[in-house]
């Protein structure tokens, strides 16, 4: 097997086929989407090689035809027509002040006039790009592509000032809505980006716009398949695990008929010959972690959310609704759905080990805001747990419990005392890369968690002392059989019932049975 270069970082279509880097061939999605219609939007978690896909379709529009061949799309391209190309991004720079957004895009106006060497005829933006799309067909002969990269990085980038989030929204409303109104002069248009954002608030003029982020059909427009990895790069798969693998990068869920892997994950797997959280620690945005203790978000609900597909699509400045946000982000996926009546609800989770186990760490860190002290708790964990060592294990809690400053409390308004305590308890076992199903569901109710850890089995049940009384933690454990599911596997079995005072804000009770 012949081994190439891994394009770890490139973005360009010609340089990944001009250095003979590894490939995987997305053309056929592009002849798709011809066939099909015209006006597309795209919403994928970052780098998952969305802008890679736009290059790639800038190549073709062009009529490069030496960069395709051997590609899906090659034979039925007509390589004697070249149209021209519109592409632009918001990827560079910061749209955190006023008028920077604009300030953008007539800059990338003016560089893609002077490159047709056309003369601007109107001051405004949306009035520039229309003009420049009606010179660029006349002059070529062809209806122009249009490709939009990162289409609403300068409001994301604003949303700490949500004043400047809405003029930057408006007046991209406003850019956007050219594409309509220049519709004869375009052949493709293309708009991709982190959120999706609904219509009404920023393409309410642009409503023949075809959303495909939730078309199981292009579910893979984005991102790697199993037969990606066991194809395209099956030279680099020597030496790893390929459960692992999986373990550890696949998982994301667009509907379709398989889930796919990051390529940032893959491509530096390949490289390092590692596991690690490659594509978590590129940019896990701090308003993520600040929302979700803001809104009081348990951890545990984490691993089973449920969305529409009408709330999944929910973000606006005023409106992010949680379960939009941790899915657009790529911090959720969607693991199944199911159909009721005319309404589709989709039950969202954590695609792989490398999320779950980074993200808890990032909220862990949010409440101990001590790294050092947090990294010693979670190997001392680690060496409990392999030891069966409760007696240990409730005393670490106990210091983990203590740990969480006084403040945190008295300026938040902790409705949910159980599911704080359990978000604890969650979030450290999670930081560890442990085996661990909540809510599990038994012939007589549902298990708060379970952990499976080196052969055995840990079952946990929490109660709040106040709510609850002393020993009703462990008395709903062996009440409702909950170690039957697991005892015919042959695991050992531990029930372990916590109780917590909110008086104390700590463990109050630890007891632990054999089951």
């Amino acid at each position: 097997m012949i081994r190439r270069r891994l394009p770890i970082g490139i973005q360009t279509f010609r340089e990944i086929r001009e250095r003979d880097c590894y490939y995987v061939d997305k053309t056929a999605y592009i002849q798709r989407l011809l066939d099909e219609g015209k006006h597309y939007f795209l919403s994928r978690p970052r780098r998952f090689g969305k802008s890679l896909f736009l290059d790639t379709c800038k190549e073709l529009f062009e009529g490069n035809e030496s960069l395709f061949r051997g590609l899906a799309i090659h034979a039925d391209w007509n390589w004697s027509a070249r149209h021209p190309v519109v592409r632009l991004s918001f990827a560079a720079g910061s749209f955190t002040e006023p008028g920077q957004v604009e300030a953008s895009l007539m800059e990338q106006l003016a560089a893609a006039e002077r490159r047709a060497t056309i003369t601007p005829e109107y001051s405004t933006a949306a009035g520039r790009l229309a003009y420049l799309l009606e010179a660029l067909h006349e002059q070529a002969g062809q209806p122009v592509a249009v490709l939009i990269d990162e289409y609403d990085k300068p409001i994301l980038d604003a949303l700490d000032t949500p004043e400047v989030a809405r003029a930057n929204r408006d007046f991209l409303r406003g850019a956007y809505a050219v594409i309509k109104d220049c519709d004869a002069h375009i052949r493709f248009s293309f708009i991709t980006g982190v959120s999706k954002f609904s219509k009404v608030s920023l393409f309410s003029g642009l409503n023949n716009l075809t959303d495909i982020t939730l078309d199981p059909s292009f579910s893979a427009i984005c991102g790697y398949t199993e037969a990606d990895l066991d194809t395209v790069f099956a030279p680099e798969l020597e030496g790893l695990d390929r459960e692992q693998v999986r373990d550890w990068y696949n998982g994301y869920g667009w509907r379709g008929e398989e889930t796919v892997y990051n390529p940032f994950d893959i491509l530096l797997l390949f490289r390092n010959r590692e596991f690690g959280a490659w594509w978590f620690e590129t940019g896990t945005p701090a308003f993520l972690v600040e929302t979700l203790f803001q809104r009081r978000v348990s951890t545990v609900a984490l691993e089973e959310m449920v969305g529409s597909e009408a709330l999944l699509s929910t973000f606006d400045v005023d409106n992010i609704v949680t379960e939009a946000l941790l899915f657009q982000t790529g911090y959720l996926t969607i693991q199944d759905e199911q159909r009721r009546g005319g309404r589709i609800s989709y039950r969202l989770g954590y695609p792989n080990r490398e999320v779950r186990q980074s993200l808890n760490e990032s909220l862990l860190s949010h409440l101990v805001r001590n790294p050092s002290r947090q990294e010693a708790n979670s190997n001392h964990l680690y060496d409990l747990l392999e030891a069966n060592d409760f007696s240990g294990l409730k005393a670490q809690f106990h210091a983990f419990y203590a740990s969480i400053p006084y403040q945190w409390y008295t300026n938040n308004d902790i409705s949910d005392y159980e599911g704080f305590y359990a978000s604890v308890f969650y979030s450290y076992f999670a930081a560890l890369g442990l085996d661990i199903t909540v809510e599990d569901s038994a012939s007589h109710g549902r298990l708060d968690m379970a952990v499976r850890f080196n052969g055995q089995v840990y079952l946990f049940e929490f109660k709040v002392l106040e709510m609850a009384g002393k020993g009703a933690a462990m008395a709903q454990l062996k009440a409702r059989g909950y170690a039957e599911k697991y005892r015919g596997r042959g695991e050992p079995v531990h029930l372990v019932g916590v109780e917590f005072s909110r008086d104390t804000r700590n463990i109050v009770g630890f007891e632990v049975e054999q089951g």
